[in-house]
């Protein structure tokens, strides 16, 4: 694709408007998301995914309409599962439940800014060196494989990552919220708040996921417009996806079992991308069966989850026994 810079431009002004529009609509006066609106606001950002990919079908041809469409998927999903972290770091701050959507809107933004840099090392990187094929697909594999042997662990992400730690060594902090702010003078002296260390708490995490899931969707498409405009969608409809999905976060019991699927399979493509430009006889693996395979293995994953809550209403997923906490005080 040569994609024009006002394309560029216009893609990047239209996500900064949702953003913004994000912003004062729904965060700028903090209050307990309910599953109507958590509804409401996901359908509209999967609505927004799609009227963009049918542009990218009616400007410039299905098939990059097909391999956005897909890298989508691949990192909806995927974003799924960041969710039982994001309910723990949430948990372990202690966060009050009113203030849930500013602190994952700031964190979507941070990630988002983040997630940029990595795409465009990873755009360079396969434009120069083929053999990066090879190197995300091992490394997908390698994630998955240990993804599908600890799929029933607890996943343990401390609050005290590298970047708090750092944070916390050098600014004075206060332990206790007060309302939105991020800082605020006690005794003369500037400190910040817990509200500003669960941000980057958050911001910092899905780094760390995005480590995972750009090579995932550079696995899919070598485009680097679709791999950012893919992820800053499913970054955009993060936050009501958490909302709207956190009571049933414990009964996908095999998602982890069937992203890890996803991420060998996505791998395996990669490196058959490789070995196919050093040898014609190699299979090449297609977009349309990538989202085929991807599609089925989410629905297998969910009909399958929703059979055994079902027969064992005890079975749990790997955050499962996580809650959330909530406050009373009106931090407003």
């Amino acid at each position: 694709m040569d994609i024009p810079v006002s394309v560029w431009i216009a893609t990047i002004v239209g996500l900064v408007v949702l953003m913004a529009l994000d912003f004062v609509l729904v965060s700028r006066k903090p209050h307990d998301v309910g599953f109507r609106e958590a509804a409401a606001w996901s359908v509209f950002y999967i609505a927004v995914a799609i009227a963009f990919g049918v542009a990218l079908i009616v400007w410039e041809s299905p098939a990059i309409g097909s391999q956005f469409f897909t890298a989508y998927i691949v990192e909806k999903s995927l974003s799924v599962d960041n969710l039982f972290v994001f309910l723990i770091i949430l948990t372990q701050f202690r966060t009050p439940s009113n203030l849930h959507q500013r602190v994952l809107l700031v964190g979507v933004i941070l990630a988002l800014l983040l997630r940029t840099i990595l795409i465009a090392i990873g755009a360079v990187a396969l434009s120069y060196f083929t053999f990066t094929f090879v190197i995300f697909g091992g490394f997908l594999i390698w994630t998955g494989v240990q993804l599908f042997r600890h799929r029933n662990d607890d996943p343990d992400p401390s609050d005290d990552n590298a970047l708090v730690r750092l944070i916390r060594r050098r600014v004075p902090y206060t332990d206790d919220y007060h309302g939105t702010r991020l800082t605020l003078r006690i005794d003369g002296k500037r400190v910040m708040t817990p509200l500003l260390l669960v941000m980057v708490a958050i911001g910092s995490t899905d780094l760390l996921f995005a480590l995972d899931s750009i090579p995932a969707t550079f696995g899919v498409t070598q485009e680097a417009f679709l791999v950012f405009s893919a992820n800053a969608f499913a970054l955009l409809g993060l936050r009501a996806l958490f909302f709207l999905l956190r009571g049933l976060l414990d009964k996908l019991v095999y998602l982890s079992a069937g992203l890890a699927i996803i991420l060998i399979f996505i791998g395996i493509k990669l490196v058959l991308e490789f070995a196919s430009t050093l040898n014609d006889s190699i299979p090449h693996i297609s977009v349309a069966a990538s989202l085929g395979f991807i599609i089925t293995v989410l629905v297998v994953v969910a009909v399958d989850s929703w059979i055994k809550v079902r027969r064992d209403p005890l079975a749990k997923a790997h955050a499962g026994t996580v809650t959330e906490p909530h406050e009373s005080e009106d931090l407003t």
